[in-house]
């Protein structure tokens, strides 16, 4: 069973009401034997067990007092620069606590970046968090999402479709294929077979509708089908899809990977970010402001994260 450091998110969204709720799935015991922590504000988690009725979750679970939110600063449903750096604080001590040693992964609930921003704080995602806390370089860590049956990795992510096209390299390429397939190792798929999508439609049809495959997609398959691993393609994204013949796809940009995952997993998916010391698998939807501080939220996605991570007990395969 592995150790988890679970950060909160941003304390004005739903992210400590799904904390308590995932963890009130558990056994009174597995919640207390040292192999679960919760990162965050602690009053925000106490108060918001005691709104829901789930107080007791909290007897005898470590809570690491992380984020640093002003008591006033608690106001489900808004979105503010103190929450924002909160959810950033309390992430990046369980990152931290993970690189030290303590744990062996981190399960994170839904942050919300335009409160990140507002604290001026540079942030694209728990990947580039990942990158920053553990020194290491941009482009080194990527998201993969798990859903529907689907192992997504995304070679670019939050920008804009201008200006991932002009980023992408066959070696960016390359090296979000190798950091999916070192994770499909670790969710226990040793080999796995994988399939790029290509840039443009049919990947490019041969030239027909521009040079981005040739220039992109078609070296990288070349180089990485030479270190040994199992890839196809590049070919369109509906061709590959329909077949799923793959156990990784490699996407070029945010909405190739995330429209086929939130198709089939809506509200369900996973997102790890892979690639680097410190595995992070948060949920592939928002901090749900407009339902934030009313029991509403559904902890589907977190359990299933639980359960990427080895907590095989407390939900089915995404």
């Amino acid at each position: 069973m592995n150790r988890i450091a679970i950060a909160t998110g941003d304390p004005n969204g739903i992210g400590p009401e799904l904390v308590l709720k995932a963890l009130a799935a558990l056994p009174p015991a597995r919640r207390s034997d040292g192999t679960l922590a919760v990162f965050g504000p602690a009053h925000v988690l106490h108060d918001t067990a005691a709104a829901i009725g789930l107080s007791s979750v909290l007897d005898g679970l470590p809570v690491h007092d992380a984020g640093g939110l002003p008591r006033a600063a608690h106001r489900p449903g808004q979105v503010s620069a103190e929450a924002g750096a909160s959810a950033v604080a309390s992430a990046s001590a369980a990152i931290a606590a993970v690189q030290a040693g303590h744990f062996d992964a981190v399960v994170a609930a839904p942050h919300h970046e335009t409160a990140i921003h507002q604290a001026g704080i540079a942030f694209t995602g728990y990947a580039s968090l990942v990158e920053r806390v553990c020194g290491l370089p941009p482009d080194s860590v990527f998201v993969l999402l798990v859903g529907g049956g689907l192992r997504i990795v995304h070679a670019t992510l939050h920008e804009s479709v201008a200006q991932a096209l002009a980023r992408l390299t066959p070696a960016l390429v390359e090296r979000a294929a190798r950091a999916g397939a070192m994770a499909c190792t670790r969710l226990g798929v040793p080999a796995p077979r994988i399939a790029l999508f290509g840039l443009n439609p049919h990947a490019s049809e041969g030239g027909l509708f521009g040079d981005d495959d040739a220039r992109v997609t078609m070296p990288a398959a070349d180089r990485l089908r030479a270190e040994g691993l199992a890839v196809d393609g590049p070919t369109g994204g509906d061709v590959l899809l329909a077949a799923r013949a793959h156990d990784l796809y490699v996407a070029m940009f945010h909405d190739q990977g995330h429209i086929p995952i939130k198709l089939l997993a809506p509200q369900a998916a996973s997102a790890l970010s892979v690639g680097g010391d410190v595995l992070v698998a948060s949920v592939a939807h928002g901090s749900a402001m407009d339902i934030a501080g009313r029991n509403l939220a559904r902890p589907d996605a977190l359990l299933r994260s639980l359960a990427l991570l080895g907590w095989t007990s407390v939900a089915g395969p995404a």
